[in-house]
C-alpha cells in the first residue's frame, strides 16, 4: 500500500470480513454505522489497537472511506494510525484482524499491541 494522502486504509480482505461482521450485528446496509478504529493504552508493547462498529460520529473524529467504507477515529488516535491499514490474515499462523502500522516502532508476537 502506497499512501497518496493522510488516512487510515482498508484491504479487500478485512473490508470483505468487517462487511461479513457487520450483517451478523445486524448493522449492513445502514448508513449511520461505521467502523470505528482506535488506539488505547495497555497490551505488552504499551498500545492497543481497538476495533467497533458505531453509528455516532463525535466532534473531534477524523472520518475517512476507503473502497467504500468508512473508517472513523477519534483525533489522538489518528497520531498513531497515519497512513495504516487494516487487514485480516486467515492463514495457519493466526486468524483475525491486523494493523500494518508504519507509525509503530515495534510490535508484539501477537500482533494486537505496539509501540512508538
Amino acid at each position: 500500500m502506497i499512501a497518496t494522502e493522510n488516512g487510515i486504509y482498508i484491504s479487500d480482505k478485512a473490508k470483505i470480513k468487517v462487511l461479513q461482521l457487520m450483517k451478523d450485528a445486524g448493522v449492513e446496509g445502514d448508513s449511520n454505522y461505521f467502523l470505528r478504529v482506535g488506539v488505547v493504552g495497555g497490551g505488552c508493547s504499551g498500545l492497543s489497537y481497538k476495533l467497533d462498529f458505531d453509528n455516532e460520529v463525535k466532534p473531534m473524529d477524523q472520518v475517512f472511506e476507503d473502497k467504500g467504507l468508512k473508517l472513523v477515529t477519534d483525533l489522538k488516535s489518528f497520531l498513531y494510525l497515519v497512513n495504516t491499514e487494516l487487514d485480516f490474515s486467515d492463514g495457519l499462523n493466526g486468524k483475525g484482524f491486523y494493523f500494518d502500522n508504519p507509525n509503530a516502532s515495534r510490535s508484539c508476537g501477537c500482533g494486537d499491541s505496539f509501540a512508538v
